[in-house]
């Protein structure tokens, strides 16, 4: 590659980056933005809180099942076509949302949202390994993980001033529009690989000696490991707290326990945002150069959310409001931020050839106990009963009591993972 070719592919490959950046912040956008909307559709769509629960969990579901679909759509039909294509089923998913007149219709609208942004993340990776050295790559996607933060920061206090502006409905749409407009911008200026634009392709260094592995093959591998099973159960419960507390339930729990404002829940929350911009590159920091291991790392995690999760349960509602912050950025750094070490740990565990099988295969985890935990907390809430519209502290209780529960069987799956962080 000539020197001037090298200089087009660097400086176009920014822009790639920043464009499925965009479109990153928008996932998580998306996938939190229930818990500060939650009250409002509750009393429009006159739904009580287990339905609400499967109307924020219907992301998830086929969140969850695409992951795998992701990579062979991305490997038969390209990355590009793929990402701008179900980037268009999410924006009218989002507008069909903010329509609904019922809570089966807005359920459909959710599912297409969860459908859509589902095929971003892994045709994001596709793309960047092909404009991005290995040793670039790793930088890359750490700072990808970041923007899921800033989504996350956007779908706080950001969400609640447009929320009062223009309400839940025109959020929704306008929240459409804007992924329709980025998946345009992806469909412009993205390519799969940089022979795309004509110029020659990246030299990845390769080794000869390793064999190619067929599908079938690695999810054998890969679902037979007993190293593997740890791994999938802590992020089942890890991941599922998060997006029950921080995606759905932590934004009526704030105004309707402590009677804060929207704004005042909507920095709290936001807090879950900060704790995963920061938490990402510490926790990576202190896994690889302070720790060095995986392992520890995982178990300080979960035994800090337990003790969250407990002091939530104790002292429901006579914390301080700087508890609150603190607690609600605990969550975005250690049920959050640490799936960073979480990935590694998995793609650690087998050859470099299924490490794509690995990854899409423990992803379905996450999203599947987001979307078990959230309706099944919204019964618990609903059992106890209701107070003028809102939820009791005996409910909130019982849901407290669930995540502990989570949070304590996430921590005994990690002492039984193994160590993959070589010693050397």
């Amino acid at each position: 590659m000539t020197s001037q070719a090298l200089n087009s592919v660097r400086f176009y490959r920014w822009i790639i980056f920043w464009i499925l950046a965009l479109g990153y912040i928008l996932v998580y956008f998306h996938r939190l933005c229930p818990a500060v909307m939650a009250v409002d559709m509750m009393a429009d769509l006159k739904t009580g809180g287990a339905l609400t629960g499967f109307l924020a969990s219907a992301y998830f579901y086929p969140y969850a099942v695409m992951q795998l679909p992701a990579g062979l759509l991305s490997d038969s039909w390209g990355p590009r076509n793929t990402i701008t294509a179900f980037f268009f089923i999410a924006c009218i998913g989002s507008i069909i949302l903010g329509l609904a007149n019922s809570a089966g219709m807005a359920i459909f609208g959710r599912a297409l949202v969860g459908l859509g942004v589902a095929m971003l993340f892994v045709p994001t990776l596709k793309i960047l390994s092909a404009w991005f050295m290995p040793r670039e790559f790793s930088q890359m996607t750490g700072i990808l993980m970041a923007m899921g933060g800033i989504g996350s920061l956007s779908a706080a206090s950001p969400l609640v001033w447009l929320n009062s502006v223009i309400g839940w409905r025109y959020s929704f749409i306008w929240v459409g529009v804007a992924t329709s407009i980025l998946g345009i911008m992806v469909w412009v200026w993205v390519r799969d690989t940089p022979s795309k634009k004509g110029w020659p392709d990246i030299v990845h260094p390769s080794s000869s000696s390793n064999q190619p592995i067929s599908l079938k093959e690695g999810l054998k591998t890969v679902l037979s490991s007993p190293f593997f099973w740890p791994v999938a159960i802590w992020f089942f419960f890890t991941c599922g707290i998060f997006f029950t507390v921080g995606g759905l339930w932590g934004g009526p729990f704030l105004t309707q326990v402590y009677g804060l404002t929207r704004f005042e829940s909507g920095r709290i929350l936001s807090m879950l945002a900060i704790g995963m911009i920061v938490g990402s590159p510490l926790l990576s920091y202190l896994s690889t150069h302070v720790v060095k291991g995986r392992k520890p790392v995982l178990v300080l995690s979960a035994i800090v959310i337990m003790v969250l999760m407990g002091i939530l349960t104790v002292f429901i509602n006579q914390l301080p409001k700087i508890c609150l912050y603190l607690i609600f950025f605990g969550l975005g750094v250690f049920s959050s931020a640490i799936v960073v070490i979480g990935f590694t740990t998995t793609k650690e565990l087998f050859p470099v050839q299924i490490a794509g099988t690995a990854t899409g295969l423990v992803n379905l985890f996450p999203f599947a106990g987001g979307a078990i935990m959230q309706p099944f907390t919204g019964y618990l809430l609903e059992r106890q009963g209701r107070v003028a519209d809102a939820f009791t502290i005996q409910g909130y209780r019982s849901l407290f009591i669930f995540m502990l529960i989570s949070a304590v069987i996430a921590f005994l799956a990690s002492l039984k993972m193994q160590e993959t962080l070589p010693k050397n």
